[in-house]
């Protein structure tokens, strides 16, 4: 199913299991079913196939920012709203509010055959600012707490040149070991640049 955000100069399609996903009034709102998670383990063998979580994606051109703030209905540890980034089936990045486990918290994850894992920050209350940036084959992660002041949380690249500037990019919502977690995204923004600054707080 296509979905489209005006704020987007891109059309979304839904990915993986239904996301019930719905954009209204400037609001877009999905939701993750029980144990829905999308990670590759870096403890043990790839499985087939991946964890999967229902995701709405897009194809960009060119530098971006792709900015929403993202609210979660936190029930379970891990239930998340995610920036989702998609590079090839076994290379792609999360940028998430996240339980992780009893705080909400800033997390990210890049996949790359198998998923690193790591927190940034803890963010008071169910709503932060996220923020997905390209140039070239290099990606970058910031969050806020206001949507005016950022901080950086880390630079990477994923796949060649070619493959990063095919990228998807767009929403996800997952609750790996609770029974379904309801994300909204709201304040969403496209900005066809590159930050000036990734640690200035720009």
């Amino acid at each position: 199913m296509d979905v489209t955000i005006p704020e987007l100069p891109f059309p979304l399609r839904t990915y993986g299991p239904d996301g019930d996903w719905s954009h209204q009034d400037g609001v877009l709102t999905g939701r993750a079913g029980p144990r829905q998670d999308r990670f590759v383990p870096p403890t043990g063998a790839v499985v087939e196939p991946a964890s999967d979580a229902p995701r709405l994606l897009g194809a960009p051109e060119g530098d971006f920012q792709l900015i929403a703030r993202v609210t979660v209905g936190f029930a379970a540890a891990f239930d998340a709203g995610v920036l989702y980034l998609h590079v090839g089936e076994r290379e792609w990045a999360k940028l998430c509010l996240e339980r992780s486990p009893d705080e909400p918290t800033i997390c990210t994850v890049v996949t790359r055959g198998h998923s690193d894992d790591a927190n940034a920050f803890v963010v008071d209350g169910s709503s932060a600012w996220l923020r997905i940036s390209r140039t070239g084959s290099a990606f970058a992660f910031h969050a806020s707490t206001d949507g005016e002041r950022w901080t950086f949380v880390r630079i990477f690249s994923l796949g060649d040149e070619e493959a990063a500037g095919a990228a998807l990019v767009g929403f996800m919502a997952q609750s790996p070991v609770g029974e379904g977690c309801a994300v909204t995204y709201d304040h969403i923004e496209f900005r066809p640049n590159w930050p000036k600054g990734l640690r200035d707080g720009s």
